[in-house]
Order: C-alpha cells, then structure tokens, then sequence
C-alpha cells in the first residue's frame, strides 16, 4: 500500500510539472537586431574610418562573431523571409518584394502571404512551446499574427497605408516605447519572450536628427554621405537602448541576442534620395549587397570571440535558435547550429539567388532568378541566368578569389577553369532551377 501510495504521488507530481506553464527561467529569451541596408562593414568595431558604433560594438565584444556572414539574397523582403524561416527563397516562395501582377492590391500581396504561411515560421515554432513575442519594425507578410507573433505593430493592410511594417516603421525612428513595453510585461508576466526588433534603419530617408548628423558633417564629405553614416549611428543608438533595457530587468543573462542585417548598402556621394545601394550594393550578387555580420550573444553560454575564416548565413539563423533553445521540429532546415563548431567547419560552402524585384510567378522561382552564387573556403563562383542586364552583376559566369579581392574586381575564371568547374557542380547539387 505505502508503496502504491509513493507511486501515485510520483504520477500526480510529474503531472503537475507537465501541466505548469513555462517560466522565464526554463527557456532563453531571443532578440533578433536586424539592421536594414547598411554595409557589412560600416561599423566602428570593424574599423570604418568615420561611422561610430559604440553599442553595437559592445555587443561584438560579448558575441560570438562571424565576419564572414551572409545572406543569400540582396533584397528586404526575400531576406526577411529566408531569415524568418530558414528556407531559401526558391524553397519559401518568397523570392522579391512583390507579386508583378496587382502589387498594390490587398488581394495581390495576400496570395504572398498564404505561401509565406506554408513555411516553418520562427515565431510559431516559439510560440507552441511557450513563447510570448513581439514584432516591430520591418515586416512585409500582412498582419503580423501571420509569423505566428503573439503581439505586434504592422496590420498589413494596403488600404491603410500597409507593405513592408505600416506602424511597426515607427519603431526606432519616432519611438522604442512599444519594445520597452513588451519587454517589461514579459518580464512581469515571467514568461520567455521572443523579440523582433527590425526598424527600418539606416534604410531610406536618410533623416538622421540634427545632433546626430552634425558628427558627420565635415568638409569634403558629401551631405548624402554624411546622412547614411548618421542613420548608422542612429540604429547603433536605438540598439543601445534595447540592450540596455535587457540589462536593466537583468535578463540579459539569460537572453540570446543575434545581430545581423537583410542586405549590403553602398552610398555614393551623388545619389541621395534615390540610391538603391548599387550597383554593387542592394539587389546585386556582390558581397556590398550580400555580406553581413552575424554575431551570438549568449553569457555564460557562448564564448565571446571573432570568426574570420567560418562562413555564416542567415538561413543558420532559425536552427541555431532553436537548438539553443532546446526545441526539436520535423523540419529539415538547410543550415546548421552556429553554435556547434563541428557543424559550421564541416561545411562545405554557402549558397545563395537574386532575383527580379518583382515576382512572376513563385510557383515557378527560376521565372524571375538573375544569379546564383556559391562561396567555398575563399573562391565565390557567379553564375548569371542571362534574364537581366547586368546591372547587379556580371553578365557571364564569374569566379573570384574573394579573400585577396574582396571588392571582387578581378574575374579569374580563365586562369581558374577547374575551380569554376567544382564550384559549378555545388551549386547545381544545391539547386538546379534547370533540373
């Protein structure tokens, strides 16, 4: 009997710890700091000669830092989505900003974000084990219940001035309040919160406050110039307050922070408004439109220090998350836990697409594909579709040796046919739109 008894105890304890809900304490929290058409470089902690980022660069000197981060496509949208998910864009369905028919019409984008839906979505994934979240800025698939957040600012809706984050632009630029907010319910409520926190910064307008751009002003520096190094000190200083305020509640132990950003940014001095970040930056197959740092902030779990030579991708992103968080899906992600040494040297290359702005048909990605590219130890192969006009790169296959020519200026494929040759049969193992 007293034995039966002791059992019977045992089976209503486990059941009670089965049906207790989740506390800060069981879980890490995770806040994503995406930055918005910034170069992979134009940080101070990376040595630009001029842009001060002093949070940022805080933040690095607690990270694990990958230098040599990518993203596999140069464009918000189909960035976000690749980020979000962990799928490439041809496999997501979320290959450029918009549908090329009816754009502009809330049925046009909504058939985007019913495919966007069909994905693993980071914020869901969360969410089913006990995971509050909150997203705020950047967001281009309607409503944001639509990533699975359970709180957030953009409605998505066109008819009210809905795209790319409608209200959630505001986050950054006009306030912080709503993330603070969020932050500090959480923290009261005990619960392990997710945070997306992707203002659109230093993306255009390049309107940086006053105080900030006089930093910038000097002789001889163009005022467009001076603007896009002021809206890179200004994200910095938004960034600063998010980390701060981690500190504050004193959850920044226990909190997992990932920065990266969408796409690469060139500023020219000549173009203000109107610069997209190219040729050579957004949209295009270079590295000033494709590289980025990635950087793991996790104390007392992930040793702080610098990686020059392991290549990253942002599809690493969703796996790395969820393995630290101690989550197991059915999902077959195609990247690898950043955390794991074994797993990122192990790996072979990188890979990534770019496409037409707008989307013809994303049953069929290959319809609107300008380029793929493979990036193994230090050669990247591009391999253009001949579908534009060279505008965002080269109109013939293009091999460079990326770490003696990082501004990928000279295409040595004639003097390199064997490595094009093996690169080639990688990128087609990882996706032949042709097959």
């Amino acid at each position: 009997m007293q034995k039966l008894l002791i059992l019977s105890l045992g089976v209503a304890l486990a059941a009670m710890a089965f049906a207790s809900p989740l506390r800060a304490a069981d879980k890490p929290n995770v806040v994503i700091l995406l930055s918005d058409d910034q170069r992979w470089d134009d940080y101070s902690f990376l040595g630009h000669e001029a842009i001060q980022t002093p949070n940022i660069d805080r933040l690095a000197e607690g990270s694990l830092v990958y230098e040599r981060g990518y993203v596999p496509t140069s464009l918000c949208r189909p960035s976000l989505a690749s980020l979000f998910t962990g799928q490439y864009p041809h496999q997501n369905g979320i290959v450029g900003n918009d549908p090329r028919e009816n754009k502009r019409t809330n049925e046009g984008r909504q058939v985007l974000v019913e495919r966007f839906m069909k994905n693993p979505r980071l914020a869901e994934i969360l969410g089913k084990h006990g995971y509050v979240s909150f997203q705020s800025g950047k967001w281009w698939e309607g409503h944001n219940s639509s990533g699975g957040f359970t709180e957030g600012m953009s409605h998505g809706d066109v008819k009210k001035g809905g795209r790319h984050g409608d209200i959630g632009l505001t986050i950054g630029r006009k306030t912080m309040q709503p993330v603070i907010d969020f932050i500090d319910k959480s923290v009261e409520a005990d619960k392990p919160f997710f945070l997306w926190y992707a203002p659109m910064m230093p993306h255009l307008p390049h309107n940086p406050p006053e105080r900030i751009l006089k930093k910038y002003t000097a002789e001889g520096r163009s005022i467009n110039v001076a603007k896009y190094y002021a809206m890179c000190d200004w994200w910095d200083e938004t960034c600063g307050v998010v980390l701060d305020h981690l500190d504050k509640k004193k959850v920044a132990d226990n909190t997992i922070v990932i920065y990266l950003c969408d796409n690469g940014w060139i500023q020219r001095s000549d173009e203000g408004g109107g610069a997209v970040g190219g040729p050579r930056g957004k949209r295009s197959v270079y590295d000033g439109g494709t590289r980025t740092p990635i950087m793991i902030r996790w104390p007392g779990h992930v040793k702080p220090r610098t990686d020059k030579s392991d290549l990253a991708s942002s599809i690493d992103v969703v796996p790395t998350i969820l393995d630290a968080v101690g989550i197991e899906t059915d999902y077959d992600f195609p990247g690898v836990n950043l955390l794991d040494p074994a797993e990122v040297t192990s790996r072979k290359a990188i890979f990534g697409e770019i496409y037409a702005h707008d989307i013809p048909n994303y049953h069929h990605p290959e319809l609107g594909l300008y380029y793929r590219w493979v990036i193994d130890g230090e050669w990247k192969l591009i391999v253009p579709t001949g579908q534009e006009e060279g505008e965002y790169g080269p109109m013939k296959p293009a091999l460079f040796h990326v770490a003696s020519d990082p501004e990928e200026e000279k295409n040595v494929i004639a003097d390199h046919p064997e490595i094009a040759e093996k690169l080639q049969k990688e990128l087609d193992a990882w996706w032949n739109p042709k097959t």
